[in-house]
């Protein structure tokens, strides 16, 4: 059996170097030189099959291949249930997933196949604004890419929909690309064309996209956007809105310096209302997260606020996000791309804001004397400006350690602030003071 599979694979690549050899020969195109998504290549059309397993045999899925897989509600999840069905009927071993965050079912990732904690799985820190780096500067080169694209129009251009992200570049430096055809796939612009001709392999299946149900807000969470608007923290830009807000006329993007008038954004995940007011609405630009993300960027826009969550919070502002002690959680995110962009803003107006409970759902205070052993630091303390609970705001720029406990500590819960206090003169020699 080993041996005739060592056969096959020889086979594929000899049939590889022919092809390549073909293509070398007979066809030279801008293409050839610059793999541009959105630019057509000539006389080219994608396999259309009838299934997404016959879509991922002929894509020839290999032991040892590296396959990038586009996240957040464009997640291709019925490629993902192809790619696991052949990979455990064929044998198929070895094969290294890339991707952000993944929405709806993924059978490779059940607790007994394949975790972090156990080992099987892996992350990389990285700044969100530097994923596409990872592709465009040869440190991944996968041998397929799993996207989810809505249906090519009169022209052959589909459209990402969803998430553009590190897609585009994930795709440009892939050998094969795999695209699930899907009519719900709201159409977007911006960087979200692709012309159906980049596509290798192709196959329609129409269901609608993964949803989170819009829950109304906790008591605690309605007294922190209180806290907020009484002192005046949140004002003009938010990074993170609801498109009934546009419909009402509250947001009209007309403060912005770049992108007059539209939202901008890279990746999402929402409710039904959402992908349908994504649809065809070039209000909408949908970007690569290199710009989208980018500090630079981001510290452009005048009045800039960027709001963020966290896991644990220390008392001299450490702000951990992706850990529970060493237990990953998360990615890295795009959390310190934001909250540098805003607390380093061109105008010096920008309003870096990082919101929590002050407790978990255990009871546990989520300001802590110091960090749980093992976690990470994402948002560091030089860079921390505002840090919001439901009992108010801790303004830290320019606070001694001595000053941000105190702080800190006035917008813990109560039943947590004497021992706060006492943690916090144990690891200062100081009491907490304004």
């Amino acid at each position: 059996m080993a041996a005739l599979k060592r056969m096959i694979n020889l086979s594929k690549i000899l049939k590889t170097m022919t092809t390549t050899s073909r293509f070398q020969t007979s066809r030279k195109t801008y293409f050839t030189y610059v793999n541009e998504p959105s630019m057509p290549i000539l006389n080219k059309e994608p396999c259309w099959l009838k299934t997404a397993d016959e879509a991922i045999e002929k894509a020839e899925l290999d032991s040892d291949q590296l396959v990038f897989v586009q996240g957040a509600a464009a997640t291709p999840t019925e490629l993902l249930r192809a790619m696991t069905e052949y990979g455990v009927r064929c044998d198929v071993r070895n094969v290294k997933l890339f991707h952000m965050h993944l929405e709806g079912d993924a059978p490779f990732a059940k607790p007994e196949n394949a975790t972090v904690q156990a080992g099987h799985a892996d992350c990389i820190p990285i700044f969100l604004h530097e994923i596409p780096r990872v592709f465009n500067e040869g440190y991944v080169k996968p041998d397929i890419a799993l996207i989810h694209v809505s249906p090519p129009d009169d022209k052959g251009y589909c459209s990402l929909g969803t998430s553009v992200d590190c897609v585009r570049a994930a795709l440009s430096h892939s050998k094969y690309i795999v695209a699930l055809i899907n009519k719900c796939m709201p159409r977007t612009f911006g960087d979200a064309l692709i012309h159906v001709s980049h596509l290798d392999f192709a196959v329609e299946h129409h269901k609608p996209l993964p949803v989170h149900p819009v829950k109304a807000p906790s008591k605690e969470e309605q007294q922190i956007e209180l806290s907020s608007r009484r002192s005046h923290v949140t004002n003009g830009n938010r990074k993170y809105t609801g498109c009934e807000l546009v419909e009402k006329g509250c947001i009209t993007n007309n403060r912005k310096t770049m992108h007059r008038g539209r939202i901008v954004g890279s990746f999402c995940v929402g409710s039904d209302k959402l992908y349908n007011f994504m649809h065809n609405n070039p209000f909408i630009e949908m970007l690569v997260v290199d710009y989208v993300n980018d500090p630079k960027i981001v510290a452009k826009q005048p009045n800039m606020t960027a709001i963020n969550s966290c896991i644990e919070v220390d008392i001299t502002g450490q702000i951990c996000s992706d850990s529970i002690g060493t237990r990953m959680y998360s990615g890295f995110g795009g959390q310190l791309d934001f909250i540098t962009g805003a607390a380093l803003s061109d105008d010096r107006q920008g309003r870096p804001i990082i919101a929590l409970q002050s407790v978990t759902s255990k009871g546990e205070s989520k300001i802590q004397p110091v960090l749980k052993t093992g976690a990470g630091v994402v948002t560091n303390r030089a860079v921390v400006r505002y840090i919001v609970t439901e009992y108010g705001i801790a303004s830290l720029f320019g606070k001694s350690l001595q000053q941000r406990s105190y702080e800190l500590i006035q917008i813990a819960h109560p039943d947590h602030r004497e021992a706060l206090e006492k943690a916090a003169f144990e690891r200062l020699k100081l009491m907490p003071a304004p």
